[in-house]
């Protein structure tokens, strides 16, 4: 009797989510944030007369950097 299960290549489960997934969910989360990034930079604007260092953009994209992970490891 010959034992078929051992000749067949050993492949490795992916542990990760796909990279589209995480990107789909990074534009959702960068796309929800930007507006309150805006109305937050002009607010800041309007009231000390002057830009802050970081804009806008790179504000929403911070906080989907931070976002988007978080959902993936829970």
């Amino acid at each position: 009797m010959t034992d078929f299960t051992t000749d067949a290549p050993m492949t490795r489960a992916r542990h990760t989510a796909p990279k589209r997934e995480y990107y789909a969910y990074f534009g959702l989360i960068f796309l929800a944030t930007l507006p309150l990034a805006i109305l937050t930079w002009a607010l800041f604007a309007a009231r000390r007369m002057e830009l802050p260092e970081k804009g806008p953009i790179a504000k929403a994209w911070t906080q989907a950097r931070i976002i988007t992970p978080h959902i993936f490891n829970a």
